[in-house]
């Protein structure tokens, strides 16, 4: 039996931009410093996998000041969202095609 792997996202293959995209779909908004420490990954690691997500319009990025510390939060954007919602719909399919 062949099955297909079309829906997966290659941008998903990463596990930490696979985690990036899962917190980022329950919540609304998140700041770099929450998202390093989530992870518990270095700044270098995490600001390269956002990289790789806002580079396929996946992620938006909102800068702001709180005092005079930079904050920079991230968010999915609709194009991510479908890309998300799709690449779990696919792994759904692939988890039930093995039943």
């Amino acid at each position: 039996m062949k099955i297909s792997i079309d829906g997966l996202h290659k941008a998903f293959e990463n596990r930490i931009r696979l985690g990036i995209m899962s917190v980022l779909a329950v919540n609304d908004m998140l700041d770099f410093n929450s998202l390093k420490d989530f992870f518990d990954i270095t700044d270098g690691k995490l600001a390269s996998n956002i990289k790789a997500l806002e580079k396929e319009g996946f992620i938006n990025v909102k800068k702001s000041f709180i005092g005079k510390k930079p904050n920079t939060r991230y968010y999915m954007s609709k194009k991510g969202k479908k890309a998300f919602d799709d690449h779990l719909k696919a792994l759904e399919q692939l988890l039930k095609s093995q039943k």
